[in-house]
């Protein structure tokens, strides 16, 4: 059997009459940039995540570094984020000219660890000049968030969620995005709310936060060629806009299929006395995962990655290299050993075949051979 680790194709198909109706109004219309989609689009998506105001802009990556600059964090700023995240997150703080400071993670959780986090702050705040925390909701998995508050409040920081794969997710009741100053989200087309090519939104309850965002995305324009700010490039395609709308009316349809698989691997797991060999996502009072990726966790992970893919079972790695300790970042002056937790986590972590539209007999199949190979090794 085949499993691929993804296939957009079927998500297509399910929606593909609504799909081809908006791409095809799009092209009617004669609007290709900042039109009524992406208009509709930011008010349909602040709304979702109980905000006031949303921005759509070119991409993830952007929406944080956009972020970042309308909070006017910059040169000689240090933000608090995970080692533990895809590298845009620390890219956008670099790009903006401050620097990162580390905390490491929970294992159980794979989020920032906010008992560390408090240790970090009591130590480094009056030393550094620390402007905000950047929390990354990995996997699906909402962080902490009423701690983080609590800190971010205490020490006058800003708080940037990074809800690139969160979307849709919850911490109390309450949509990720919509407790930080922003959050920023992706459409990257993998996303749980993809879309077909790259784009990205920032959410936020402050007016002028929003208005700054606006200006920054439009080359720093108040208006038409009157430039008030340093800005760049950074605009949601007004196709991408109208796909992404039809796709959010089904994105918590989606979510709840994503959580049914994530249960229902878990079941296979305990059924199958695999609990011994493999570290499953842990879901916590409170915490509405959505699952964007279902990461296990095992010591002998490269060769269970190489045996799934000589049964047909594509699996992937988020992710095999702690930020701290990529060949980029040498120049942070970080060693191995600084943060173990990550460190574990990279070394063991691997995605299983996730989407909603994955069958039960795919995930009975990706699971009878992870058996096979836990049975014959000596993990």
């Amino acid at each position: 059997m085949k499993v691929p680790f993804l296939d957009l194709r079927k998500q297509y198909k399910s929606i593909e009459k609504e799909i081809d109706t908006s791409i095809k109004g799009v092209l009617n219309s004669g609007h290709f940039i900042l039109g009524e989609n992406v208009s509709k689009l930011e008010e349909e998506f602040a709304r979702y995540c109980g905000t006031k105001y949303a921005v759509g802009v070119a991409s993830g990556t952007d929406a944080l570094e956009l972020a970042l600059l309308a909070l006017g964090i910059g040169k000689g700023d240090w933000v608090i984020t995970t080692p533990f995240t895809f590298i845009a997150t620390v890219e956008a703080i670099v790009f903006v000219g401050a620097e990162p400071i580390f905390v490491d993670i929970n294992p159980d959780t794979c989020n920032i660890d906010t008992e560390q986090l408090e240790k970090v702050l009591a130590k480094s705040s009056k030393k550094l000049n620390i402007k905000a925390i950047m929390p990354v909701h990995l996997y699906g998995q909402p962080c902490d968030m009423n701690a983080i508050m609590r800190l971010a409040r205490k020490y006058k920081l800003k708080v940037i969620e990074d809800c690139a794969q969160a979307v849709g997710a919850e911490y109390k009741g309450k949509k990720v995005g919509s407790f930080g100053d922003c959050g920023c989200f992706s459409f990257f087309p993998s996303k749980n709310l993809g879309t077909y090519g790259d784009g990205g939104i920032i959410t936020t309850d402050d007016k002028k936060t929003a208005e700054k965002l606006r200006m920054l995305r439009a080359h720093g324009a108040k208006d038409k060629y009157h430039h008030v700010i340093k800005g760049k490039n950074s605009r949601l395609d007004e196709l991408q806009a109208a796909i992404l709308r039809v796709k959010l009316r089904y994105l918590d349809r989606w979510n709840a299929g994503r959580r049914k698989i994530g249960t229902f691997y878990n079941r296979l797991f305990s059924q199958n006395r695999l609990n011994d060999f493999i570290i499953i996502p842990k879901q916590f009072p409170g915490h509405k995962h959505v699952f964007h990726v279902f990461a296990v966790r095992i010591k002998e992970r490269d060769k269970l990655h190489v045996f799934l893919r000589e049964k047909g079972i594509t699996t992937l790695m988020h992710y095999p290299i702690p930020i701290h300790l990529e060949e980029v970042y040498k120049y942070f002056g970080y060693k191995e050993g600084d943060f173990p937790n990550a460190e574990t986590a990279a070394s063991t972590v691997l995605s299983l075949p996730m989407y909603p539209e994955l069958r039960r007999e795919e995930i009975k199949y990706v699971v009878k051979m992870i058996k096979q190979f836990c049975e014959g090794s000596d993990t």
